[in-house]
């Protein structure tokens, strides 16, 4: 199968298609919110360490996965590790990515009903009050939420069909220039907003003594889900990566761009912010409340807040698209059938957990399992769970069970490429970085301040 599987056709889709997996909402709303609750510049310098030290040699060695076997998520550790129990990382990804699907395709649907708000001018002349009603009897509503759904369901799926090079890499080289395009007018905007300088401050000018504990679990917690580690998404891009790619060369370009986004998004958004004398907050808030508020206190403000919610909406398609083809690739592999048919079964798959995710913040507000409606559920067994564990058994497959030989020639492409810290490499993989999110595992689950109290 491996012979026969098609590849990204450039250099470019290569490192497009990559970023686009690893950029979305998450850069745009969830880093400015983390800067902002957790001592702003100082964040970002913690960030950005965590991003080098520890995201980068995660990140090469889930490349390294996808490259070596040509092989979906599952069927990666199936062929690396045969007749092992190391499939089930494996597995955890595809159920990851299924499961994020779920929710994040309502979350991004969301970012439609905004286009089309803005694009109607119907956010003109409305008050902070009027925002939060109207967007809380949107989001608990039943058909209009589901529609979005579909239809953004209905455009990943589109890209997906038409396979790896027609469809997701010439899909990413059209949404990720014209997602930095926005976000570069969107942060010109912003920085010339009277008071503009104080919220730059803010975030570029760090506070060393704002560094604790906290703020480095935060910023290595932010530094992986940025990156789209342990949901499958780069083993499977990169299992489409031809013998060529430079796996240090491209872990090093898709982080350094993913990082320029999520300092972008914080040029954009504090700025615009303190001159407001607004506060950021987190998650649906900040996107669907606090900054439409402040767009429409701007000269022409349905203009940016619509080309704000565009630079939403790409970013969580690119971000959907890889999720979706982390699945399509292990149906379409492991059960041996066509992309189509793999895509299709997906897509309903995605669109009716979807409904359920809608309806469970709505309609159905009552059902609840342990506590979250099955929306928050899926969010948190996740992005508290699924993920660290994934990411943190990867370090220790690729640093424990990959003989160093093997992972040398995969890294230098048998010997062509230089890789000058390759033992520094093996050393972060397989101590350091497994029990750094090993440790936002717990701290993710509340359970070190429990075990702080108890010492």
């Amino acid at each position: 199968m491996s012979a026969k599987r098609v590849t990204f056709g450039s250099k470019l889709g290569v490192i497009l298609a990559t970023v686009g997996c690893a950029v979305g909402l998450g850069n745009i709303w969830r880093f400015p919110y983390m800067v902002g609750s957790n001592g702003g510049a100082a964040f970002l310098l913690v960030y950005i360490l965590c991003i080098l030290f520890l995201g980068l040699p995660v990140m090469m060695s889930e490349l390294f996965i996808g490259k070596t076997t040509h092989r979906n998520t599952a069927g990666s550790f199936k062929e690396l590790a045969p007749g092992t129990k190391w499939k089930y990382i494996g597995y955890n990804g595809v159920l990851a990515a299924f499961l994020i699907l779920g929710f994040y395709s309502v979350v991004s649907g969301w970012t439609l009903e905004y286009v089309f708000q803005a694009l109607t001018g119907s956010l003109k002349g409305k008050s902070v009050a009027d925002f939060t009603n109207d967007f809380a009897a949107f989001s608990s509503g039943v058909w209009r939420p589901i529609f979005w759904t579909a239809l953004f369901v209905i455009a990943t799926h589109v890209i997906i069909i038409c396979g790896v090079d027609k469809g997701i890499e010439r899909a990413s080289k059209v949404m990720m220039p014209v997602l930095f395009i926005i976000l570069i007018a969107l942060c010109i905007r912003s920085l010339t907003l009277p008071n503009a300088l104080v919220g730059l401050d803010f975030l570029l000018r760090p506070q060393l003594d704002k560094i604790n504990s906290s703020v480095i679990l935060s910023a290595m917690g932010q530094a992986f889900f940025s990156l789209s580690i342990g949901m499958g998404c780069l083993i499977t891009y990169a299992s489409y990566f031809g013998k060529d790619v430079n796996i240090q060369q491209t872990a090093v370009e898709v982080a350094a761009l993913d990082t320029l986004v999520a300092i972008l998004a914080g040029v954009m958004i504090f700025p615009a912010a303190f001159s407001f004398g607004i506060e950021p907050t987190s998650g649906a808030s900040l996107v669907f409340i606090t900054l439409p508020n402040v767009f429409e206190q701007m000269p022409f403000g349905s203009l940016w807040s619509f080309v704000f919610f565009v630079l939403l909406a790409l970013a969580a398609l690119t971000s959907v698209i890889s999720l979706h083809e982390v699945v399509t690739a292990y149906v379409l592999e492991e059960y041996q059938t066509s992309r189509k048919k793999a895509a299709l079964f997906v897509s309903v798959g995605i669109f009716l957990l979807g409904i359920i995710c809608s309806l469970s913040v709505g309609a159905v507000k009552g059902l609840s399992f342990f506590g979250m409606p099955l929306f928050d559920l899926f969010d948190y067994v996740t992005a508290k769970i699924m993920l660290p564990l994934g990411g943190m058994f990867i370090c220790i497959f690729v640093g424990t069970h990959i003989q160093k030989r093997i992972l040398k020639e995969a890294m230098t492409n048998n010997g062509t490429v230089r890789f000058y810290f390759f033992n520094t490499y093996v050393f972060f993989v397989k101590y350091i970085a497994s029990v750094a999110i090993g440790l936002i595992f717990i701290n993710e689950l509340g359970w070190v301040d429990y075990i702080c109290a108890l010492l």
